[in-house]
């Protein structure tokens, strides 16, 4: 075990590749990425939805891949554009979380009065009813992408401050802390220096399953019309399906969509399990 926080850092790069020698971590890694480039280069790959088209309820072809809707629109173009958004808001909120999570869980790890107060609130936290708060406060503000951001990261951040204060009682405890006290070191410079990079590798795993979690929820607010009517996004296809009542006969106007939820939040949901296996030294025998 290292000394200090900062020997610790030089296993990142060997955990990195190890991560990527896996292969269902190099897979889950890959379909990320390519979503992302997707997400980036949307206006490169389909013109953005509107309007009306001649083709209304046309299977999957050649000139459509992924078919179109009651109103003549690309669905591949839809889930492009939606990418877009749904990944913007995933990763936002999921920054929200991990910054409020992250610096609630640190204070909570190294300050005992803090403790007391932080940890009743996020018990609190995770005893609410999010997902019928969350509709209440869509339903409340004017939908849009942004209100649903902050929406979904202030609920997700109190699973991720529980994580990141166990983990920083765990180092707390460690010798090193005890002889930076002893030098004189102020609590916010053990916070900082000390225990902050030690739990960075759970942050890394942190956003990817908060990320993963916040697209499915702004699928399913988007999904309740509670989404942002000026923005693409794969909930709102769904939407658009089931108001327009041809989910039974348009198979593929939900099913591309869905597919695409699925891929995301399988492939963070795997690499976040794999990037924790490979530094948790009891799975590779250290």
């Amino acid at each position: 075990m290292p000394e200090t926080a900062a020997e610790a850092a030089p296993t990142a790069k060997p955990a990195w590749r190890a991560f990527l020698r896996q292969p269902s971590g190099l897979l889950a890694a890959a379909v990320l990425a390519v979503m992302t480039l997707v997400a980036i280069a949307a206006p490169l790959i389909a013109d953005e939805p509107g309007g009306t088209g001649a083709d209304v309820l046309q299977g999957p072809s050649g000139a459509h891949w992924f078919g179109t809707d009651d109103l003549g629109q690309d669905i591949f173009a839809q889930v492009v554009w939606g990418t877009r958004t749904s990944l913007m808001i995933g990763v936002a909120a999921s920054l929200i979380a991990i910054v409020l999570g992250t610096a609630i869980g640190l204070a909570s790890a190294h300050f005992r009065p803090v403790d007391a107060v932080g940890t009743v609130v996020t018990d609190v936290m995770l005893a609410l009813p999010t997902l019928p708060l969350m509709i209440m406060l869509a339903a409340i503000v004017n939908p849009s992408v942004w209100t649903l951001t902050v929406i979904i990261g202030v609920f997700a951040w109190p699973e991720v401050a529980r994580l990141i204060r166990s983990q920083g009682l765990v180092v707390s405890a460690m010798p090193y802390i005890d002889g930076a006290r002893v030098l004189g070191a102020s609590g916010w410079r053990i916070v900082t220096r000390e225990i902050l990079p030690a739990v960075v590798p759970l942050i890394v795993v942190s956003v990817l399953l908060t990320a993963s979690r916040a697209v499915i929820s702004e699928a399913g607010l988007s999904f309740l019309g509670l989404g942002d009517p000026d923005s693409w996004s794969w909930g709102r296809i769904l939407l658009n399906a089931q108001r327009s009542g041809v989910v039974a006969i348009a198979w593929w106007q939900t099913l591309f969509p869905s597919l695409a939820i699925l891929l995301l939040v399988l492939a963070a949901t795997v690499a976040g399990m794999r990037f924790n296996d490979i530094r948790d030294p009891r799975r590779n025998g250290g």
